[in-house]
């Protein structure tokens, strides 16, 4: 990232980001956390740093929520994970990674939203359920379901990336259900799984590891137990976006949140910041599939004429570096729209049928 500050992508004041966690709505404010290394621009061990937003576009960055003190996070520190109220208690699940132990999941707790406090019984979850020595075992993503919650996390072994299933009845004691999707093509562990339902269906979204680390949704159906995919969905397509987690709002709209910066991204040694934020996205399901789209409240700052979108041979081409980011058939382009924030540009064809992403620099 250049010095000039982003205008409405929440980025740090200082230092690395990369993915989004904890995405909820808690005592009248949305909180975003994220990992982040508070100390330079580049990856180093995790903490969890926090802002708040009244409006989704304006971010408040506060005080680290999470700094990895304890012995169960002395290795790589407190890796992704997400957010639950439950009883006015705000409930933080993350992987902890430790020296001895690996990859681990712990929980934190607030009654404020501002002051975080450890469980002292951590970490809740100390052992893969496929892997004994907890190499691959990460970013926990809890939800209610009926008078219960579930936790879905990513793992692998042996070349078998998978979804585990969790359920719990108080949120610090789990009982492991099994496996809800299992690949061996689709990269060693899903990163930052998430189920949630939309619509009449439920989506299993995670980010692939593989060639392109694309964000892969699974429209399907889930019965507390068991997952049954019925359709495999690349939606968002562009080079910058990783480990996107979504969150219910007050108003009933399913919120999406990414990370953009490219896995392949250099940043430079002198660099102030790296990493920020995408726009908050809706997602709806029209006719089995899964639509992104920026919130109302973000809709006034999309623009047409994409800078970068060319007609070409009966075909929109939308090019950048000289590298062609997508070529559709001109009778499948009905609209095209983008939001430039400095040197983020989010493209959205077709009211967010599709999505592509990328840094201009």
């Amino acid at each position: 990232m250049s010095d000039k500050r982003l205008s409405v992508h929440f980025e740090a004041e200082k230092g690395w980001i990369n993915d989004p966690n904890g995405l909820c709505w808690y005592k009248g404010e949305y909180h975003a956390f994220f990992q982040h290394n508070p100390y330079s621009a580049q990856w180093s061990t995790m903490h969890w740093g926090h802002a708040v937003s009244c409006d989704l576009l304006h971010w408040q960055e506060l005080p680290l929520a999470l700094v990895p003190t304890e012995p169960y996070e002395d290795g790589d520190g407190c890796f992704s994970g997400s957010a639950l109220e439950k009883d006015g208690v705000l409930y933080l699940m993350y992987t902890s990674v430790s020296k001895e132990r690996g990859q681990t999941q712990s929980m934190a707790m607030t009654r404020d939203g501002r002051t975080f406090e450890k469980y002292a019984g951590n970490p809740v979850i100390a052992q893969s359920p496929v892997d004994p020595k907890n190499k691959d075992f990460r970013d926990p993503k809890i939800f209610p379901y009926g008078e219960e919650y579930r936790m879905v996390c990513g793992a692998g072994a042996g070349g078998l990336a998978s979804v585990l299933l969790y359920k719990s009845k108080d949120l610090l004691h789990w009982e492991y259900m099994g496996p809800i999707f299992e690949s061996r093509d689709m990269g060693p562990v899903p990163e930052c799984p998430d189920l949630f339902p939309l619509g009449d269906k439920w989506v299993l979204a995670f980010s692939r590891m593989d060639e392109g680390h694309a964000c892969q949704f699974v429209v399907g159906g889930f019965d507390g137990e068991k997952f049954t995919p019925e359709s495999f969905q690349i939606v968002e397509k562009g080079r910058d976006f990783y480990a996107p987690q979504t969150f219910l709002d007050p108003k009933g709209r399913r919120i999406l949140i990414a990370w953009l910066h490219g896995w392949e991204r250099k940043t430079p040694p002198d660099a102030p910041r790296a990493g920020a934020l995408s726009v908050p996205r809706e997602l709806t399901l029209q006719n089995g599939r899964v639509y992104n789209y920026p919130v109302e409240e973000a809709r006034p700052l999309l623009r047409d004429g994409v800078p970068c979108l060319r007609h070409e041979e009966g075909l929109f081409v939308l090019e950048h570096q000289g590298e062609a980011l997508f070529a559709l058939p001109e009778e499948d382009v009905r609209d095209v729209k983008y939001l430039q924030d400095g040197n983020i540009c989010e493209v959205f064809v077709n009211g967010g049928e599709s999505s592509y992403s990328f840094l201009t620099d």
